[in-house]
């Protein structure tokens, strides 16, 4: 294998490109990126960014133990895939231009979704990129009357949060009865949803948007809801959901099934892996099919892929981990958990909000959220990498 090409700027593609040259790749290696920026760190946006403690020169990826130069890449940023051709080994680009590999990292992660017919107003944004956060934060510093978002998911519960933190009036909007209901349940989403309160957001559940309210020169002055209720709003933040990067593979022969669909390894076809937010692979240490939209696992599957590009074949079988900071709670979410499974909480209590809940399914441990108890959750994703029974993790909760 003398060229790799990193389809997607991102953390995966990024650590791919690492694990490549650290693994004694020494042959051309370029990164195709749709944005014009330098790969860079997407959890600030929503936090440090936002809120104006960080600016944008603290946000790109430096690789460990050596400089951006050394890695050797060709960057084509500013630039997008718009084909696939698997049998010739070659990835088309937007203007025609054809790029050849003989191996191809996948990861172009996602994009936000869209309401249905969410119209193109100023005022109202997303959040997604560096240039989504910069231009979310110069609304946030005219000091909007209310901001209004829509999505009690962990972006916008932390948009949310951090502006609340900012001083400003905000009401989150949230279609399920609960905050995250469909993640952790809805005692857990009903905590959630008083922390909110507690710190004066207007939350409201069982609601969705049916319209926006132009005020006549063509910027969002407000949104209807569906039992006709109108909100008034400055600024508005759609926050509700994200959908993968996956159309410019129509036609290549790789499987799409929300996502691109690969074996336990990560390979999606020959001499092709996908990492990150796009990839779909079975994970057999919970027996499913799953797509990760989390920062450890872009990390983790980006090297893990470009290992399988040179040849190891293992299995990609990791505990997902996941933390979201809202106002001064910490929550950090290892494994699978779903709705129907068993919760126990094992240590402190919902009331003073500190503390660890173990979720069980059937005989076995497979998940644990902490609030503000960092190091018990870390001991419990433990756990549940060694295949911990439920039994067993109560016990040593005792």
């Amino acid at each position: 294998m003398e060229r790799v090409a990193v389809v997607g700027a991102s953390l995966a593609g990024f650590r791919a490109v690492e694990t490549l040259r650290a693994e004694g790749f020494e042959g051309a290696v370029t990164v195709v990126g749709a944005e014009p920026h330098l790969p860079y760190d997407r959890p600030p946006l929503s936090k440090q960014v936002l809120a104006g403690t960080w600016d944008e020169t603290r946000l790109p990826l430096v690789p460990i133990g050596t400089t951006l130069d050394d890695l050797d890449v060709g960057w084509r940023l500013g630039t997008t895939a718009t084909g696939l051709d698997v049998a010739g080994h070659t990835v088309v680009l937007d203007g025609g231009d054809r790029l050849p590999y003989d191996g191809l990292v996948v990861a172009t992660g996602t994009r936000v979704r869209t309401l249905p017919g969410q119209p193109d107003l100023e005022g109202i944004h997303v959040l997604r990129t560096v240039d989504d956060a910069l231009a979310l934060r110069a609304a946030f510093e005219r000091t909007p009357d209310r901001v209004v978002v829509v999505g009690a998911g962990f972006i916008g519960a932390e948009v949310a949060a951090t502006a609340r933190m900012r001083g400003l009036d905000v009401t989150l909007l949230e279609a399920l009865a609960v905050p995250l209901e469909r993640v952790l349940g809805l005692e857990l989403g009903a905590l959630c949803a008083d922390i909110h309160r507690d710190n004066g957001v207007d939350l409201r559940v069982a609601t969705v948007v049916e319209r926006f309210v132009d005020d006549g020169r063509g910027r969002v002055a407000g949104v209807v809801l569906s039992d006709g209720t109108t909100i008034e709003a400055g600024v508005v933040v759609v926050g509700v959901g994200v959908v993968p990067n996956t159309e410019w593979l129509d036609g290549s022969g790789l499987t799409i099934e929300n996502g691109v669909l690969c074996d336990a390894t990560c390979l999606a076809a020959p001499d092709v892996v996908a990492a990150g937010d796009v990839a779909r692979w079975y994970n057999r240490r919970f027996d499913e099919v799953m797509r990760v939209e989390h920062w450890e696992n872009a990390q983790e599957q980006g090297a893990h892929a470009a290992r399988r590009l040179l040849g190891r074949d293992e299995p990609y079988a990791p505990v997902p981990w996941f933390w979201s900071d809202q106002y001064d709670r910490k929550l950090q979410l290892a494994g699978r958990s779903r709705p129907d499974d068993e919760m126990r909480v094992v240590e402190g209590s919902f009331a003073e909000r500190r503390f660890v809940a173990l979720f069980g399914r059937g005989d076995r441990l497979v998940g644990v959220l902490g609030m503000n108890r960092p190091r018990p959750v870390l001991q419990f994703r433990q756990l549940i990498a060694d295949g911990a029974s439920w039994r067993d993790a109560l016990a040593a909760a005792s």
